[in-house]
């Protein structure tokens, strides 16, 4: 049977405004995605069964149907009409429920490999319409691209051609934060109004202006994080107290992360940041 390998990279939010509820119940959005190098890989392999079986050692990534990547697969051999079934192993290095899309990115791993290792010559715009059914980041991962915009649900992707590569110091403390609590907790939260938008941080980030991308950084679901887990609080300003610098919450969190000038000034807060509750790692622009 023939087996496919894909890498699956995780993103970072440098800017994440929530502007209104839908009626579909979910929030407008204006986001900004970074692909950076921390990767899952993700091996595809056909068996003769019929079924979709996942593989994984992480404690917490399901093999059922909760799991993003089954729900990926099992869309396209509905869509299809695909007997053909698959085994896939997923190693995790990307944290879980970190706000980084670790498990979007592998949908949309898994996505991209089916199309390829069942050849059904999806276009791009077909893969996207599926991605949409999955999740909202998906899409992004559909892209080969280091940065785009997202609006809608932050499913509607418009790729940047930027060159900018930059470098950040991620945080990841031992504890998992999902999406939807943090969007229910901010119920009673002003909404947004219109005002400075995602356009003004891209028009800093082509200048790799680091200095005005650190201003600008922005993160609208940051009081509900904390509103559900109090402590990140600390640990943000701990953090932005060691480096010297603007911190932020990726997505729905608890990652955080800073921007550092070079590789080197990265190894060199990373040894001022390790600690026993939290992984720390060294990331760069994808």
């Amino acid at each position: 049977m023939k087996t496919l390998s894909l890498r699956s990279p995780a993103k970072l939010n440098l800017f994440l405004k929530v502007l209104r509820k839908r009626k579909d119940g979910y929030h407008s959005l204006e986001t900004l995605f970074e692909r950076i190098d921390l990767c899952d890989h993700i091996r595809l392999s056909g068996n003769t069964e019929g079924v979709i079986r996942i593989f994984c050692d992480h404690p917490d990534v399901p093999r059922d149907s909760r799991n993003l990547v089954y729900q990926a697969v099992r869309l396209v051999r509905e869509e299809f009409g695909v007997a053909d079934g698959i085994d896939i192993q997923i190693t995790k290095r990307i944290p879980v429920a970190a706000g980084l899309g670790g498990g979007s990115s592998n949908a949309a791993a898994a996505l991209l490999g089916v199309n390829r290792l069942w050849r059904l010559k999806m276009t791009r715009k077909k893969l996207l319409a599926l991605a949409r059914k999955i999740g909202s980041d998906v899409g992004f991962f559909i892209h080969h691209c280091s940065w785009a915009e997202g609006r809608g649900r932050g499913d509607r992707i418009t790729r940047l051609k930027i060159p900018a590569r930059l470098w950040h110091i991620l945080v990841v403390p031992a504890l998992k934060v999902y999406s939807k609590g943090v969007f229910e907790a901010r119920h009673n939260e002003r909404l947004t109004k219109p005002g400075d938008d995602v356009r003004i941080f891209t028009r800093f980030l082509r200048k790799n202006d680091c200095s005005a991308i650190e201003v600008l950084l922005r993160n609208d679901l940051e009081q509900a994080i904390v509103r559900l887990h109090p402590q990140l609080l600390s640990l943000k300003k701990d953090i932005a107290h060691l480096v010297q610098r603007p911190v932020l919450f990726s997505g729905s969190g608890p990652a955080l992360f800073a921007l550092a000038r070079s590789g080197q000034e990265a190894w060199d807060l990373k040894a001022v940041l390790d600690r026993d509750d939290c992984q720390v790692f060294i990331v760069r622009t994808l």
